[in-house]
């Protein structure tokens, strides 16, 4: 059975979509939006910022629709992953030139070492390793794939920002700079499985850096949700 945030953005792809994609946590829901999230191509200083960060050949991971691999792919060569046959149809259809289903969090087993110059991972699909050993492991598995050189930029919702509290599926940490966030998909009745992200701050996210190969170099914080959503540049030394 597919997963309803899957179909839902291939039939917003195919102009079939008639419901709403919506994000649950018990009684609150959100309608998600797909065509901002995942369709709207990156420009301006989000892009240019993206750009100083990240070469080719790039790794697109939780590609979506492609959003970035289209634009990154003109530069260089970028690999999309996703772990959905749905996303991977669909980036293909828009164009996608190299678009495979595989899972993030077994990259050593999809990819040789030193495979590529930089990673990309945006949509806060970092926070699914579940706590900061996960965290680590995932980055000992990016430091595996890219080469000695090698950069990568990562994004979070911030638990040391007030407004991070207001999220739907937030849950508090007694431990400081960490969070959860539980919620499900549901589109057209059908419900997908519980996701239970952590939310890591840009410290705890250098703590879990040392001694993986990376150091975290840079930080952008977004404009506006007052700055709860940040981007990571990584580099490795």
């Amino acid at each position: 059975m597919s997963d309803p945030f899957d179909r839902a953005v291939r039939d917003h792809h195919r102009g079939e979509r008639e419901a709403p994609l919506l994000q649950r946590d018990g009684d609150r829901v959100l309608e998600h939006p797909i065509e901002e999230f995942y369709f709207t191509a990156p420009a301006g200083e989000g892009l240019e910022w993206l750009e100083a960060h990240l070469d080719g050949p790039l790794l697109d991971l939780g590609a979506g629709a492609g959003r970035h691999a289209l634009v990154f792919q003109e530069r260089a060569e970028t690999v999309a992953v996703e772990v959905s046959d749905h996303l991977v149809a669909t980036m293909r259809d828009r164009g996608v030139e190299d678009a495979r289903r595989g899972d993030m969090f077994d990259l050593r087993s999809t990819f040789e070492r030193d495979r590529f110059r930089s990673v990309l991972a945006i949509g806060t699909q970092t926070g699914l390793a579940g706590s900061m050993r996960g965290l680590r492991e995932l980055l000992g598995d990016l430091a595996f794939v890219t080469t000695p050189d090698g950069t990568a930029v990562l994004d979070c919702y911030d638990p040391t920002v007030e407004a991070t509290a207001d999220l739907l599926g937030y849950r508090a940490d007694p431990t400081p700079g960490l969070a959860h966030r539980v919620m499900y998909f549901e589109y057209e009745g059908e419900t997908g499985d519980v996701l239970n992200f952590r939310l890591f701050s840009p410290d705890r996210l250098r703590e879990a850096a040392a001694g993986t190969g990376w150091t975290v170099t840079a930080v952008r914080r977004s404009d506006d949700e007052n700055g709860r959503y940040y981007r990571a540049a990584l580099e490795k030394w």
